[in-house]
């Protein structure tokens, strides 16, 4: 990868990461029509590292609500354990959220499942194509707009279930989070923002065991070129983050998910109609 593509995948990436479109996905798509190898150990790495870079965006943006305690007072007679709970019940929430994806994630990275899918713009189109049909009737079954409903362990766990699904790349986490959400009774906005917050723990633990692997096998990648591909990568996705995402939650509380379905169905639809005529993504070979 030379600096020209970094900057490319990193710009979709920012774009993309916080939209119910699959970031994962739009970096595949956008490696093949670039002609970048696919299968390359690097290449896996780096297309989850730099979605840290933009989750980062997160903290920057929401860290008055991201670095929150409750400084109530705990109910009378409760333990330690129960004290420290209730203090710092919003990180409390944020682990619970995110153990169904550390369970599956690890399964699906041990068997090979998640570096085949990797690999697969076939499973990147099919998924755009079905995620998009789904999210063109998701708000008229989903968004009840109960903006009371209090977010708890029981509902934290749901979306941390639905997550799952977004291992699957097209399927996009955003997407799988937010519905989540909406299924528990959070408004859409609310839905975004805590897809948003459960973000951070779950491409923190995905970037942590992506770099673990790279570095216990042959680690003739780490070279000063790739080093700072895979830094300029991270810098370009945490800018261009930051500027998309407060548009997005704007954008969804006001409109909803249509748009982003059509939008799917359409490159999705592109995608799959090139590959069945024999046509290669890639514009260089």
């Amino acid at each position: 990868m030379n600096w020209i593509e970094t900057v490319i995948i990193a710009i979709v990436e920012g774009l993309t990461e916080f939209l119910p479109v699959s970031s994962t996905g739009h970096m595949i798509i956008t490696q093949n029509l670039l002609g970048i190898e696919q299968g390359d150990p690097f290449v896996h790495a780096f297309t989850f590292i730099i979605q840290f870079g933009a989750i980062l965006s997160v903290v920057c943006l929401y860290w008055k609500r991201f670095f929150r305690f409750d400084k109530t007072p705990a109910p009378a007679g409760s333990s330690w354990i129960q004290k420290m709970k209730h203090r710092y019940y919003f990180y409390w929430l944020l682990i619970v959220g995110v153990l169904p994806a550390v369970v599956i994630g690890l399964v699906a990275k041990k068997s090979g499942v998640l570096d085949w899918l990797l690999d697969s713009v076939e499973v990147v189109a099919v998924m755009l194509v079905v995620g998009g049909v789904f999210m063109l009737y998701c708000d008229r079954l989903f968004n009840k707009g109960e903006d009371a409903t209090r977010l708890n362990e029981k509902r934290a766990f749901a979306i941390g279930l639905y997550q799952c699904i977004s291992v699957i790349p097209g399927v996009s986490r955003s997407m799988a989070t937010i519905v989540g959400g909406m299924t528990q009774g959070l408004t859409r906005q609310r839905a975004a923002e805590f897809s948003f917050f459960l973000a951070v723990p779950t491409m923190a633990g995905a970037t942590l065991l992506d770099l673990l692997d790279l570095f216990k096998g042959d680690t003739s990648w780490a070279t000063p070129h790739n080093i700072t591909m895979l830094l300029l990568g991270c810098v370009v996705a945490f800018i261009v983050a930051l500027l998309a995402m407060k548009w997005f939650v704007a954008f969804l509380a006001k409109y909803g998910f249509k748009a982003f379905g059509v939008y799917r169905i359409i490159v999705g639809g592109i995608i799959i109609a090139l590959l069945l005529t024999g046509h290669s993504l890639a514009m260089v070979d």
